[in-house]
């Protein structure tokens, strides 16, 4: 085994700190990644201070993981030293199940193991990103295809691209008009995908100050949806909605934007319930409420490849690690255009 230096939380109200722990062996099918960059999601932030109320400590975040490979074991074929990887919020599954058959292995049926605390139905712990080093299996290791100078604004397309571009390619199509409630840091990554796959955006914000940023992002149209007005415009208008938002809010009124059989599909996880929607605005267009977990492995390997090819990145603000916890709470009051990534040379 190898020591790398980490930031970890020990518990759900001390401060992240430096932390040193052990990376397993080599498999050999296993890939040893030297980090160079974590993007920080508000997972991260939920799971570090328990408010899901399922973390182990010490607890190691980080899941939007962009670095080089340092050593490969000895029947991996894809990946060689040298190659600029991504991992993204899953490290295994049990690759035997229905869903793992069909690629969505976000919806192993055993529960997937997360790149940080442990697998979905309880296990040993897992250790992510906000650290020098990683050892993950070869099939669940992602090819980088940026340009090198790009990598920082890359490692966010690992959570906020995957959980934005995966409920976009099942529910909506080129030529409709879409909705993106929230423009954070999934948001700004759903208008710009939104926007490449040939939909008309129109992007929902509380916030008048995001109108020139939305527009900038590839959003066609912004409402702000405090106004009921302005909400009238869009009744019975849009194929789709994705609904980014993270904080429990009134899910009615944009059910009411939709069209008959339209979609809306949340990929915010708050700490507590939405209201309950009225049924009615549900069955009298036959509109459906969903969900929608990240993405499988071949799914985000062509989000990134796509990504590469349309020169599609995050929107981001580098930081160094020692500012992870100012950037949580900056973090709490949106305060980032619209991701966090840590250096990782910075890990000292």
């Amino acid at each position: 085994m190898r020591t790398a230096k980490v930031y970890a939380a020990y518990d759900a109200v001390s401060a992240l700190r430096p932390h040193v722990i052990e990376r397993r062996h080599l498999a050999t099918d296993d890939i040893d990644i030297d980090i160079l960059y974590c993007g920080v999601c508000h997972s991260d932030l939920h799971t570090a201070r328990n408010e899901w109320k399922n973390t182990m400590y010490p607890c190691v975040p980080g899941h939007e993981i962009v670095g080089k490979v340092c050593a490969v074991g000895s029947a991996v074929s894809r990946f060689k030293v040298g190659d600029y990887v991504g991992v993204g919020c899953m490290v295994d599954s049990c690759g035997h199940c229905a869903s793992c058959a069909d690629g969505e292995e976000q919806y192993c049926e055993h529960g997937f193991t997360g790149t940080y605390n442990g697998p979905v139905f309880g296990g040993e712990n897992t250790y992510g990103g906000y650290a020098q080093s990683i050892v993950v299996k070869e099939r669940f290791v992602l090819a980088i295809r940026h340009d090198p100078g790009q990598l920082a604004a890359v490692a966010p397309l690992l959570c906020a691209g995957i959980t934005t571009w995966s409920p976009l390619k099942r529910w909506a199509r080129s030529g409709q008009k879409v909705g993106v409630v929230g423009l954070g840091g999934l948001g700004h990554m759903a208008v710009k995908l939104a926007n490449a796959m040939g939909m008309e955006v129109v992007l929902f914000t509380t916030s008048e100050s995001k109108i020139a940023d939305a527009k900038r992002l590839g959003a066609h149209h912004v409402c702000i949806s405090s106004r009921p007005e302005e909400m009238a415009r869009f009744g019975n208008q849009l194929d789709f909605i994705l609904n980014t938002v993270a904080a429990p809010h009134i899910l009615d009124g944009y059910l009411n934007l939709l069209k008959r059989d339209g979609t809306m599909t949340l990929v915010g996880a708050p700490s507590e319930p939405h209201p309950s929607p009225a049924v009615f605005n549900l069955i009298f267009k036959r509109r459906q409420l969903a969900g929608s977990l990240i993405g499988g492995i071949k799914e985000t390997q062509e989000m990134l490849d796509f990504c590469a090819e349309h020169g599609i990145t995050s929107d981001i603000e580098q930081i160094a690690a020692g500012q992870i916890n100012e950037a949580y709470e900056r973090m709490l009051k949106s305060d980032v255009k619209y991701r966090f990534v840590i250096d990782m040379s910075t890990l000292v």
